[in-house]
């Protein structure tokens, strides 16, 4: 077995997919911008993030047609240089609502959402630095 990607359902598709591709910068597999469906993937690493439109998974599934309230997923990203990454998508647009921040000994954070509510929390591992 083999995870594939962690697919986000979303309401405002072209708003979500502005955010991982040219806010955090993940590269879009087709450029699929409207939706209903695109996966994004990091620079580095196998797994990606996928966006789902949620109205068409609802028709699939027959129950996911309420718009979904409070923190259901939480995104993790590790990036080499926490301070330049936020830096850099602070310019282009994010908001961090905490961090960068040391979580542990071994490890800095910072949080931020995107246009749906999703979580999404940067780490930096302090014990990769050699």
């Amino acid at each position: 077995m083999e995870l594939a990607q962690v697919r986000l359902l979303v309401t405002d598709f072209a708003a979500c997919y502005h955010f991982y591709a040219e806010v955090l910068g993940l590269k879009p597999q087709s450029g699929a911008s409207e939706g209903p469906y695109e996966k994004f993937s990091p620079h580095a690493g196998s797994a990606g993030i996928a966006l789902q439109d949620r109205t068409m998974m609802a028709e699939v599934l027959g129950e996911l047609g309420d718009t979904a309230t409070g923190h259901r997923s939480l995104v993790v990203l590790r990036v080499d240089d926490l301070d330049a990454y936020c830096e850099q998508i602070v310019a282009r647009g994010a908001v961090l609502v905490q961090g960068p921040a040391p979580m542990t000994e071994r490890m800095r954070v910072a949080h931020l959402k995107d246009p749906e509510g999703n979580l999404v929390e940067l780490q930096e591992w302090l014990l990769l630095r050699t």
